[in-house]
């Protein structure tokens, strides 16, 4: 059997950290997920999934996200049943969080959070992912309507990338290094 959750969204609020009466920490957060469709007025909608996190992880992610923080979590969904304070029997489908990854550093989102939602390009400067209107002579952008510079940038995207260029560092590795 499988029963596995692969979920990408916003946190709708901060993250609520409890601890139970055996101490160990326990976190409920809601992700808002956006559905892949529009409707039919261009509109699209999100669900709204409650989750839950344990233990440590519980407590990091409550140090290192906030609400409209950008998460990525992997885990299952659960079923549970309670009584309430009325005598009414209550259930609650929600997702069991196993790993998370935060998407988005904290500098983006503050930056996103301060300038009305829009996010930094990569210039630093903030944007609607339009392009300024003066490009550089060497790097000419685009906001998608044009296409600027196809031999240049087509030649830079069939090199590979050396992620060591520039460290200074040599290195040797023989075929007894490698693990195939």
């Amino acid at each position: 059997m499988i029963n596995r959750a692969v979920l990408v969204g916003r946190l709708t609020r901060d993250p609520e950290l409890r601890t139970t009466t055996s101490g160990i920490s326990v976190a409920s957060f809601t992700l808002a997920v956006d559905r892949q469709y529009t409707n039919a007025q261009g509109e699209r909608g999100a669900d709204f999934i409650s989750c839950v996190i344990w233990r440590k992880a519980a407590e990091n992610f409550c140090n290192f996200t906030s609400k409209g923080s950008l998460v990525g979590i992997d885990g299952r969904i659960q079923t549970r049943s309670y009584d309430n304070k009325d005598g009414q029997r209550v259930y609650v489908t929600e997702v069991v969080v196993d790993n998370f990854a935060l998407l988005e550093s904290r500098k983006t989102r503050e930056a996103q959070s301060q300038n009305g939602g829009f996010t930094p390009n990569n210039n630093g400067n903030v944007g609607t992912g339009n392009a300024p209107s003066t490009p550089s002579s060497n790097n000419s952008q685009s906001n998608g309507n044009t296409s600027n510079n196809n031999d240049n940038n087509d030649s830079k995207k069939d090199k590979p990338k050396d992620p060591f260029a520039g460290s200074g560092d040599t290195i040797d590795i023989s075929d007894d290094d490698l693990p195939f």
